[in-house]
């Protein structure tokens, strides 16, 4: 009888992943990120951890694992819930890992303070420094200290840190050191076609209507993007994905501000609608004026869509040349009307946005960055090159 054995991966090629709700990803861009970033990993013969959290859970349930994908979801209970529950949540992940070996990965710094207690094992500790949160204006001065407290914290306490942006890399750059700072982009996979089936279900057509797709939050200037495209009939439709509260003032002034042909569609979770709504669109609106490279507007370059974006130092390096930049309400209304009668400017911007996406935000590209940053840190020896695409700041 032949008995196949399978290598056991080394303390170099062992992973944990921190600061996530958890895989398979359902909540949002960092939790995509992880799955995408643990299979690709564990195909490369890594063993890789995800902490996850378990919400509701009874008062003293143990810490468990499950296996998904040949990744090792390490489910963790939580009684709280809301912020109280995500902090619980990040204490019980802190002390369980610093009992493990290997690399730890921090997705985000909401909690950083509690990263320094990484620091008391050997093991190496890679943070992706996400946004720069304490300048969202949604949050009161309290929180905003709050974050950038921990923004500090986490900075001294990494030991490399990745910005997902240029812009952010300078930032941090005031924080530590430059050598220590590394910029890898989130990535996407690329979408070439899509079923158009699903459209129906919304009552929309190829190239018949806009789509954004983001928290309805003030710095993601949807309400200028509703005003800015309900100023008259466009014959086209605006859809907005994206979860609505009764009792949000913004979001009712939103909802009161839109024309009939605005389609306010709620949340979705299920990335094959999601792609079809990308892919079939005229444009994909993007108004977000604070962070880094949004993992949104990623997937729209993925997608092959025209760009209608914010004018910021952030959006124009991640969409780069030959898309449509507004800065107010007044131009927004204008590059809308463009959009619907300029056929050759939208093919243009498609196929600028096809270039950008290849050029930059490919997934395997920045798994392999990303390795390298793992590999050349969890032994302890010297940091190896990155890809020339994901350089340390200069």
């Amino acid at each position: 009888m032949n008995i196949s054995v399978v290598p056991q991966p080394d303390a170099n090629r062992r992973l944990f992943i921190l600061g996530i709700r958890g895989i398979p990803g359902g909540h949002g861009g960092f939790e995509t990120f992880a799955e995408h970033l643990s299979l690709f990993l564990v195909g490369r013969g890594w063993a890789v951890s995800v902490y996850c959290q378990q919400d509701n859970a009874a008062p003293g349930a143990p810490i468990h694992e499950e296996e998904w994908c040949g990744v090792t979801r390490i489910v963790v209970p939580v009684v709280r819930a809301g912020s109280a529950g995500s902090i619980e949540f990040d204490w019980k992940c802190i002390r369980h890992v610093r009992h493990q070996r290997g690399t730890r990965l921090v997705l985000g710094y909401n909690t950083g303070c509690l990263i320094p207690l990484l620091r008391l094992g050997p093991d190496r500790i890679i943070v992706n420094m996400d946004g720069i949160e304490w300048k969202r204006a949604k949050w009161s001065r309290p929180v905003r200290a709050w974050f950038w407290l921990n923004e500090w914290i986490a900075a001294w306490a990494g030991t490399r840190l990745v910005a997902d942006h240029p812009e952010i890399a300078g930032h941090l750059a005031h924080r530590v050191r430059r050598s220590k700072v590394s910029m890898i982009p989130y990535g996407a996979p690329e979408i070439l076609d899509a079923p158009v089936e699903p459209l129906d279900g919304f009552g929309l057509h190829p190239d018949g209507y806009f789509i954004s797709v983001c928290r309805i939050e003030p710095e993601n200037s949807i309400l200028t993007l509703v005003r800015a495209f309900s100023r008259r009939r466009r014959g086209v439709n605006l859809v907005i994905v994206g979860r609505f509260e009764a009792d949000n003032s913004y979001h009712g002034a939103v909802m009161a501000a839109a024309s009939a042909e605005v389609r306010f569609v709620g949340a979705i979770y299920d990335h094959e609608i999601l792609n079809s709504l990308r892919f079939h669109a005229r444009a994909y609106c993007h108004g977000h004026t604070v962070g880094g490279t949004n993992p949104s507007l990623v997937e729209a370059l993925g997608a092959g869509n025209a760009v209608l974006a914010q004018d910021n130092r952030f959006n124009r390096w991640t969409a780069d040349t030959g898309q449509f930049f507004f800065q107010d309400e007044e131009s927004c209304a204008a590059l809308i009307g463009e959009i619907i009668e300029n056929d050759l400017a939208v093919l243009r911007a498609r196929v600028a946005a096809r270039h950008r996406f290849i050029e930059q935000f490919q997934l395997r590209s920045i798994h392999a960055a990303y390795e390298r940053i793992l590999r050349g840190t969890g032994n302890g020896g010297r940091r190896r090159s990155l890809p020339t695409a994901f350089t340390s700041v200069p």
